[in-house]
């Protein structure tokens, strides 16, 4: 295509001339400043529509906000990311803003970067999905744009943060798992490089296992493996129990994607879920719920804990400066992958 083909971007001079009124009564109706008569409004307006116009983000910019917000996410592989992605753009939406959706890839230093290009694209607010960092690190970056933290622990004067008690979660599962009888109950946990923070939900699940399993009188029976919420790890993990000479008649896994992961070994073993090893994950994401999976697993309201962050940020840029903590309560959802105990610990 030559350069003589490209259709220039039109703007608020072509707007003025097509309106034909000047180029400081055009700017005036895309501000919105006061003065402005509703014939004059109408007549510019017209003419963006028919020009198409579109104002530069960085024009808007400088004007004061763009009316664009951003999520940065880690794991856009684990759909309960995409709950929290949809239930913020629902919010977004419904306030007539934008949501750009940013992946971060791994690592605290990826996540850095990403947020200093979202700060410089002059991004309204930004919500973190689980950030890693320091509450101070965090603390400082609020001072520089409004922030909401989704997932991760804690309250901090400087940001919001949205989060489900995982630790209630964790507790639900292990009640549910003995209440049908079984008393060895493995647990999938995730880590990353270097030592986890302890308000991640990460932490505070493998907490919340152990606090169930002590308090059932099964402290000794605690068996954590340490792996990835992913379909790899937890793919893992299974084949891992499968190698052992006495084995769990449970496994927990901290999400459902590496409770997939768990089902795929056993399934592809032979091995009879729930009658050989019950299952069980957490974040109900959609294909637990599929007739012929249908996951035992802990609802926590991705969409809902999605829009309550979208909301909160759009309180932040409106204004608001009074931190908000928001905790969502989960629910056991419990399903065909988890039942009593048909056959003795450690047969196979």
């Amino acid at each position: 295509m030559s350069r003589s083909s490209v259709t220039k971007r039109p703007t608020i001079v072509d707007v003025a001339a097509h309106a034909g009124v000047s180029t400081a009564a055009a700017s005036k109706v895309l501000r919105g400043a006061y003065g402005v008569s509703p014939e004059m409004k109408a007549k510019v307006q017209a003419s963006m529509k028919a020009l198409g116009y579109r104002p530069l983000a960085s024009a808007r910019g400088m004007r004061g906000r763009t009316y664009t917000v951003a999520v940065v996410v880690a794991d856009l592989h684990n759909e309960f990311s995409s709950l929290l992605v949809e239930g913020i753009r629902r919010e977004c939406e419904r306030q007539k803003y934008r949501l750009l959706v940013a992946p971060a890839g791994s690592g605290k230093d990826a996540q850095d970067r990403m947020v200093e290009d979202l700060i410089d694209r002059a991004m309204d607010g930004i919500v973190l999905i689980s950030p890693l960092g320091t509450d101070a690190e965090l603390e400082e970056l609020a001072k520089k744009i409004p922030v909401v933290v989704l997932g991760r622990h804690g309250a901090s004067p400087e940001f919001d943060s949205v989060a489900a008690d995982d630790f209630a979660g964790a507790n639900l599962v292990v009640d549910h798992l003995v209440s049908l009888g079984h008393r060895q109950i493995t647990y999938v946990n995730h880590t990353t490089t270097g030592t986890n923070d302890a308000r991640l939900p990460e932490e505070v699940r493998v907490r919340g296992y152990v606090d169930a399993m002590i308090r059932h009188g099964l402290g000794d029976a605690i068996d954590i493996i340490q792996s990835q919420w992913s379909q790899e790890g937890g793919e893992e993990s299974g084949r891992l129990i499968l190698s052992r000479k006495e084995r769990p008649t449970a496994v927990f896994a901290g999400c459902d994607v590496a409770a997939f992961g768990v089902l795929t070994a056993l399934w592809n073993a032979g091995i009879r879920v729930p009658d050989e090893i019950s299952v069980a994950g957490f974040d109900n994401i959609f294909t637990t719920s599929l007739a012929p999976i249908s996951m035992t697993t802990v609802d926590q309201s991705g969409l809902n804990m999605g829009s309550t962050a979208g909301r909160l940020l759009l309180e932040r840029v409106g204004g608001r400066a009074e931190a908000v903590n928001s905790s969502v309560l989960p629910v056991l959802v419990p399903r065909e992958t988890s039942a009593a105990p048909l056959l003795e610990v450690g047969k196979g």
